[in-house]
Formats: structure tokens, C-alpha cells, sequence
């Protein structure tokens, strides 16, 4: 499968505000996509017959975090980035579309964040969306069942976050 390099540069002629940036290099490029126009960008991609991304292969969810003062500043601003592959097959084309979004809607109440489910584009998606749910905690709006499935319903926290605590015990069954 290959890159279309001229993906980036249409993208940023159809939809300007909604490329942040983008690594067209040979080696795994990648368009970084605001999240306000995420489902914007991702329907013409899906439906515009010159693109026709008709598949999602995945997606998965970076935590950018660490307690270190040293280290943080190599990594940057704590944040979650949501990676997304795309995959034409009848071209074999693929794309890697990459969403930032802040660790915590409100820090102050964690509020997760949340982007836009695109499970309505992508059947793959729904599996996905719930898997970055529970295991990072990002929130898919219009989600059509939004649920853990690794976790138990009633699990606190999201177990593949950097600051994650694992807890001693659960329903009384320790686990250390």
C-alpha cells in the first residue's frame, strides 16, 4: 500500500482551518487533523469518490505524559493523540490522520475528552472507539453503544493512561 502525497495538499485546499500539520515524508506520513472538523474531513474521505478511504483499518489512542520535569520537556504538553489509519483497497492507498486533544476536557472533574464517533462511516469503528474508550478514555459522541469491553462496566479509570494507578483490590479479591 502507498501514501498518496498530494492527500496533504488537497486537504489543505478543501478544508484550510482543518489541517494543523502534517509529515508528508517517505517514511510513515501523516496529516494532523483539528478535532472540531474531524467528521467533516473524514466524510469526504470516506465519499468523495477521488478518495474513497473505504476502509478503517484502526485506530489507537498516544498518552504524551510523564511525571518527569526533564522528560516532559522533551515529550512536550501532557495530551492524548488519536491515530487513525485508512486504508483505499481498490487503489491500495492508505492515510494516517492524527487528532491532539487535551488528557482531560476539565482537568479540574477529568472530564474525558471527546471527538466524534465515525462509526457511521466506518463499521470498524465502533469496535475501536469503545476499545480507546475504555482503555484511554476518550469519549466518542453519537457513538451507537459506546461501552467497556475490556474492562468491567464498573472499573475506575482507564488502564493504558500514564498516570494510571492500578487498585489494590476489586469486589474485595486483592490483586497483589
Amino acid at each position: 500500500m502507498q501514501h498518496d502525497p498530494a492527500i496533504s495538499e488537497q486537504l489543505r485546499e478543501r478544508f484550510p482551518e482543518a489541517v494543523v500539520s502534517a509529515s508528508p515524508g517517505p517514511i510513515d506520513p501523516w496529516i494532523e487533523i483539528a478535532p472540531e472538523r474531524l467528521a467533516e474531513v473524514a466524510a469526504w474521505l470516506k465519499n468523495d469518490p477521488a478518495q474513497d478511504y473505504d476502509y478503517l483499518n484502526g485506530l489507537c489512542v498516544i498518552d504524551y505524559f510523564t511525571a518527569d520535569k526533564k522528560l516532559a520537556e522533551a515529550v512536550g504538553a501532557a495530551r492524548l493523540v488519536v491515530v487513525y489509519h485508512l486504508s483505499n483497497l481498490s487503489r491500495k492507498r492508505q492515510l494516517t490522520l492524527k487528532v491532539t486533544l487535551p488528557r482531560w476536557a476539565n482537568a479540574a472533574s477529568e472530564t474525558p475528552p471527546t471527538l466524534p464517533s465515525l462509526a457511521a462511516l466506518w463499521a470498524t469503528a465502533e469496535w475501536h472507539e469503545c476499545e480507546a474508550y475504555d482503555l484511554s478514555g476518550v469519549e466518542f459522541t453519537n457513538h451507537p453503544h459506546l461501552r467497556r469491553i475490556l474492562c468491567p462496566e464498573d472499573w475506575v479509570g482507564h488502564p493504558l493512561r500514564k498516570d494510571y494507578q492500578m487498585p489494590l483490590e476489586y469486589h474485595g479479591i486483592r490483586g497483589r
